[in-house]
């Protein structure tokens, strides 16, 4: 008798446990959020490639689409074409010159999309000022270049982005593992104004990351080790709805593939985030390899009235669409 008490008891608990955790953390109880989603442009509007067989060292500009449009990565023009389009936030990446600038780049080495070789620490900003970033860019295999000669002169520094930018939203890419690189664009941010770093988010590897976060403390960043600090210490206590410290004030790059195990997802998830100043971005696919929403099709794959971040290489198609979306 008194066995079968204790297995009422327990059941009852299991019970009242499963109703909490469904209550707590099911979005149809939460507040409603009707806002558009944030588009984050990835390295502003760019040519967009194939991803089948890609490696780390794969020259994705040679392996780009028939061009759409004529716009380059990281280069100011895309960057204006992005926020015209309706993009919120636009990534770049950044990598230091010769004579102790930031300019504006992705790739470690030069060969893939110039005329020249080397990588960017082996020139000055006046000396990539004349390089060709458009040289390598082919969608048939080397038959055409379309963009060779079109694009000398387009490297900006991240100076040159902010004060063309002045009121506009970045995310900043450190490409570099090195904890110096975090260092010097901690010296370069801390002469901007509080209200421009608001606007500014960086992330990268941990050791840059973890140095410039110690020189700029309110600044948001993020990290693999911050990401994961967080959605760990999440899916261990978020069923309660406590929110663990370590995701405060950052970033989180949320692969679509792992979203739906969020405690809360994605309401619920979103507004605790938001509560806590942490920005969240959808990533399409597993998260490997930049993958974004860029298609119509693409889209049919969010959540119904999602409103958090998403990130694209093609802001020029998906905002429109969500335009649509929210009209009909």
């Amino acid at each position: 008798m008194r066995k079968l008490k204790r297995w009422k008891k327990f059941i009852l608990f299991f019970v009242v446990l499963l109703v909490f955790l469904f209550v707590n953390n099911s979005s149809l109880f939460t507040k409603d959020r009707d806002g558009e989603p944030l588009l984050l442009a990835h390295r502003g509007l760019g040519q967009t490639f194939t991803m089948e067989g890609i490696e780390a060292d794969t020259c994705t500009a040679s392996r780009i689409y028939v061009p759409e449009h004529a716009y380059l990565e990281n280069t100011i023009p895309s960057m204006r074409a992005a926020f015209e389009a309706g993009a919120d936030i636009v990534e770049l990446d950044i990598k230091p010159t010769k004579d102790g600038q930031f300019a504006v780049f992705h790739d470690w080495t030069l060969e893939c999309r110039t005329n020249v070789e080397g990588s960017v620490k082996d020139y000055t900003m006046d000396e990539l000022k004349n390089i060709d970033i458009g040289y390598g860019y082919t969608a048939d295999q080397g038959a055409t270049y379309p963009f060779r000669g079109k694009g000398v002169g387009l490297i900006p520094s991240l100076g040159e982005v902010l004060e063309a930018f002045p009121d506009g939203a970045f995310l900043i890419h450190i490409k570099s593992t090195d904890p110096e690189e975090g260092k010097q664009l901690a010296d370069y941010l801390s002469g901007l104004p509080v209200k421009r770093l608001s606007q500014l988010t960086v992330y990268g590897d941990d050791q840059p990351i973890r140095t410039l976060k110690s020189q700029l403390p309110s600044l948001r960043v993020m990290s693999m080790d911050t990401l994961k600090s967080c959605l760990v210490s999440y899916a261990g206590a978020g069923w309660s709805g406590y929110l663990p410290s370590v995701c405060r004030n950052t970033q989180l790059h949320i692969p679509e593939k792992y979203a739906r195990y969020l405690w809360g997802w994605p309401d619920k998830f979103l507004n605790r985030m938001d509560s806590i100043n942490t920005r969240v971005i959808l990533v399409a696919g597993d998260g490997g390899w930049s993958e974004g929403f860029d298609s119509v099709a693409d889209l049919e794959r969010l959540p119904d009235d999602y409103s958090g971040g998403i990130w694209t290489n093609r802001v020029d198609v998906i905002a429109p669409e969500l335009t649509i979306k929210k009209t009909e």
